[in-house]
């Protein structure tokens, strides 16, 4: 066997360690392994330069259809990057370690092209071990589905005969660490404090007994959920609407219903909590949109977790945000917001996500309206609590929005009774401007941005006809906007921690 330039083990430890791992590399290539042949070889090789992850990591957002799939996708991908940079810049360098020697090795197994690089510690059992792991983190379902997989990948190293044994498990136990040394830094949805919950009053309402739930037919999911719905709660009546008939559904259903159930993204879920508090009924919410903020905000990611509180009746009271004049103008109703209202070129995003969606898909549709409202874009020019200035983007949450990494993300607190103020000033760059104000993150200044909280906001001197968004909705100012909050207005079923 060739000699090693330098190793992990020294002296005696050193020769015994190594030759427990040639015994067992030997052991492993002597053996006949039925079925491995054209399994693992072509295993391996598709998990070169982090194809295999990548792939897996799209098909788990895509074909998951949740964002607890997403952030499972995504957090692995990020683990793998950490273990890739560790591996490649401390790993390789510090202990040169040549490859095994590939006599003893059936030449059916053997990789077409042999990596030249240094054996110690594995590349690809980091990256399988790191992208499992990370996943398993925000997704047990999803990382029992990887881990064999991942398992595979890494014994394939050792079968195809590039890498010794502990190459493998020293890799491994890099690419673990490197999930959680992420998870330190970026916590997973788990490791985040609850939401704030002040309790509310609503009937307990097992298997939906004496529950409505309107679907939004349009809204993203809404269909397919619909069909768990009444599943889940068999006793629930749950009505299609197409989007036109959402308002007057939501009134019958709201009259003759102990509860008002909602399916939909957060545009359909706003219209339903404007009817609930009007009502005075609770809201169960069904997620079935593109982004679902509100509901996530509040723990629910599934029908399960709604059909959960609805049996106990668990509930919470949440604040409801207000705009007036509504968007039905200067003589109709006010308006209401669940997540944020917001002036500039959000509004112009909304309009082409929303084009673009059914088309490509939500996430692609909202990097393509990021780049398309930046363009060629002006700022607008308002009067913001008496002082008048051009702003890129006009901000009002409501609640605090915590910063999960670099943007803004959950809200901790859903009855604050504050508003979350962010002002992207004018000038130029506005990418770069609404960069830097979502990585400052809440409760900051600077020339670019401003963010603080507040109770009221009054905005005037807005030219006739200027776009706002609000829950992912669009419509047009005809004047001034005074922007409040009705605190715990609204009543909300809510599965309590586990």
């Amino acid at each position: 066997m060739p000699t090693t330039s330098t190793h992990p083990f020294p002296g005696r430890l050193r020769a015994w360690l190594h030759g427990r791992d040639l015994a067992a590399f030997r052991s492993v290539a002597e053996r006949h392994w039925p079925g491995a042949a054209p399994v693992l070889p072509r295993l391996s090789r598709s998990a070169n330069h982090g194809l295999l992850w990548f792939g897996a990591a799209a098909g788990m957002a895509a074909l998951g259809g949740s964002a607890r799939s997403r952030r499972a996708a995504l957090r692995g991908v990020a683990s793998l990057a950490v273990a890739s940079v560790a591996i490649n810049t401390v790993g390789k360098g510090a202990v040169r370690r040549e490859r095994p020697i590939l006599d003893m090795v059936p030449v059916i197994r053997q990789l077409k092209r042999q990596p030249f690089t240094t054996s110690f510690p594995s590349g690809h059992a980091a990256s399988a071990a790191a992208f499992a792991t990370g996943v398993a983190l925000e997704s047990k379902g999803w990382g029992a589905v990887v881990a064999p997989v991942a398992a595979a990948v890494a014994a394939s190293r050792v079968y195809t005969g590039v890498h010794y044994p502990s190459d493998v498990l020293a890799g491994a136990a890099l690419g673990v660490g490197a999930a959680f040394a992420l998870r330190g830094v970026v916590p997973t949805r788990g490791q985040l404090p609850a939401p704030g919950r002040p309790p509310g009053e609503a009937p307990a309402l097992p298997a939906g007994r004496g529950l409505v739930v309107v679907v939004n037919q349009k809204s993203g999911s809404a269909t397919a959920t619909a069909a768990v719905i009444r599943d889940t709660l068999p006793l629930a009546e749950v009505v299609e609407c197409a989007p036109a008939d959402l308002a007057a559904c939501m009134e019958e259903a709201a009259g003759r219903g102990s509860a008002l159930g909602v399916c939909g993204g957060d545009g359909t879920v706003n219209m339903a909590a404007a009817v609930a508090a009007t009502h005075r009924l609770p809201l169960a919410v069904f997620p079935g949109g593109t982004l679902n903020h509100f509901a996530y905000d509040l723990g629910i990611e599934t029908v399960q977790d709604t059909a959960r509180a609805l049996t106990a009746g668990d509930a919470v009271r949440a604040d409801l945000g207000r705009f007036r004049p509504g968007p039905r103008g200067p003589e109709g109703a006010d308006g209401y917001f669940l997540n944020a209202f917001s002036l500039g070129v959000y509004p112009e995003l909304v309009r082409t996500r929303e084009h673009w969606a059914p088309r490509i898909g939500g996430w692609p549709a909202g990097v393509l309206a990021a780049a398309e409202a930046l363009r060629g874009s002006r700022p607008l020019t308002a009067e913001l609590q008496g002082r008048t200035r051009p702003l890129w983007l006009l901000f009002v949450g409501n609640g605090l929005f915590q910063r999960v990494g670099p943007a803004p993300g959950r809200r901790h607190n859903l009855a604050d009774g504050l508003l979350d103020v962010r002002v992207v000033h004018g000038g130029r760059t506005p990418g770069l401007r609404l960069l830097a104000a979502a990585v400052a993150g809440p409760l900051t200044r600077s020339p670019v941005h401003a963010a603080v909280r507040r109770r009221r906001v009054r905005i005037s001197g807005l030219a006739p006809g200027t776009p706002y968004a609000y829950d992912g909705e669009v419509a047009h100012c005809e004047g001034d906007l005074v922007i409040d909050k009705l605190p715990e207005a609204l009543t909300v079923y809510c599965p309590m921690p586990i």
